[in-house]
């Protein structure tokens, strides 16, 4: 098991929408901008759903209806922060001893315009595979949070 520290994985961009859209389509219209390639259940990605609410679980349903959880919200304050268990190891299942924080910031730039920051923390837990995980996962965060900046700025 890796016992030193690994750098957690930083993203921030500047999203063209006022803060309460940004958290919202982060949080209730999560399903409009995760890739349909990132899941982790054994069917293909129909539906990604965040329960909008302390101890709510984030998760995937399958086109066959089947579900898979990928972690539990640990702190809720809308419009400015969502912090997130991510309980997927480094086999890409989920794990509910396993928790990784995803936490995520959103700061008003004026009226129309909002600083999202993402930080995925505590990937040393992933164990020896630390540091292969947050290479891939960073390059895969990188395109994840682009793809919501611009479904946010599209939203109404």
């Amino acid at each position: 098991m890796t016992t030193h520290l690994v750098e957690p994985i930083r993203k921030e961009i500047v999203v063209e929408a006022p803060i309460e859209r940004a958290f919202r389509v982060f949080t209730d219209n999560l399903d409009s901008w995760w890739p349909r390639g990132h899941h982790i259940g054994k069917a293909p990605l129909q539906r990604a759903v965040l329960e909008p609410e302390l101890g709510g679980r984030w998760y995937e349903i399958g086109d066959d209806g089947s579900e898979c959880n990928w972690g539990k919200v640990l702190a809720w304050d809308p419009p400015r922060r969502l912090l997130l268990a991510w309980q997927i190891d480094a086999q890409w299942q989920y794990d509910a001893k396993l928790i990784t924080e995803l936490e995520v910031t959103f700061t008003a730039q004026g009226a129309q315009r909002t600083l999202v920051e993402l930080e995925h923390r505590n990937l040393e837990r992933f164990g020896e595979a630390a540091a292969a995980l947050r290479e891939m996962m960073d390059r895969g965060w990188s395109g994840i949070v682009g793809i919501y900046a611009e479904t946010a700025g599209q939203a109404q």
